[in-house]
């Protein structure tokens, strides 16, 4: 996530602005000409870039997948670890303003509309992640994609769930390592050490065993 982009900035900037009136005085309450005023822009200028008051609550969403969508496009060695980097970006940005992220939870769990729009964002990042190891990955069994995708996505929002529900700080060490265990247990984390050279493991398994299961089956007999 790049702080310095000031459009990004300007956005979530007017969501804080947003959530802090929808907060304090309550959604139904809350005017787009209050939302503009605190923002500080016109109201038409307001409709424009943020449609109504629904979209505004996610506006920094929007700045987030852009953000990922060129970071995704760059080269990576390793499109695991790429989809790993890009979800912690997203809880970097989050982990930033607790308190913020804690007031639009609570807003957000108060309004059915704003309940369902949240599924929609959260399974727009899945998509751009499955999509990306589907582009990256040539040949890659499309439910692996989604698979890890899902999994990646259910892990983030587990820990950020943990910050927004919490008092405390949760650290973003809390959700590398569990995306490295998420990683670990698709078989797709490098191992620290590197096998000796007179290693051999044969292994038969059904047609239709998954990728994903193959491995883990492989990785729990190594380790016995």
């Amino acid at each position: 996530m790049s702080d310095a982009d000031p459009a990004f900035v300007g956005r979530t900037e007017v969501v804080a602005a947003a959530v802090e009136l929808f907060h304090t005085q309550g959604f139904d309450q809350t005017s787009v000409d209050q939302i503009a005023r605190a923002a500080g822009m016109s109201r038409s200028t307001f409709f424009r870039q943020y449609g109504g008051k629904e979209d505004v609550v996610f506006a920094d969403h929007e700045g987030l997948l852009e953000e990922l969508r060129a970071f995704l496009a760059r080269p990576h060695d390793d499109p695991w670890a790429a989809v790993c980097e890009a979800s912690v970006q997203v809880y970097q940005h989050f982990a930033a303003d607790p308190e913020l992220a804690r007031r639009r939870y609570a807003v957000v769990r108060q309004i059915p509309a704003l309940r369902d729009r949240e599924i929609v964002t959260v399974f727009r990042y899945e998509r751009l992640f499955d999509e990306y190891l589907r582009q990256a990955l040539p040949g890659l069994d499309p439910l692996d994609a989604v698979g890890f995708s899902a999994l990646v996505t259910a892990v983030h929002n587990h820990v950020l769930r943990r910050l927004i529900r919490g008092p405390k700080r949760v650290p973003v060490s809390v959700l590398t390592r569990a995306l490295d265990d998420a990683r670990r247990r698709f078989g797709v984390l490098p191992e620290a050490s590197d096998p000796a050279p007179d290693d051999l493991v044969v292994a038969v398994f059904p047609r239709r065993t998954p990728s994903a299961e193959v491995a883990r089956r492989l990785r729990d007999a190594l380790s016995e």
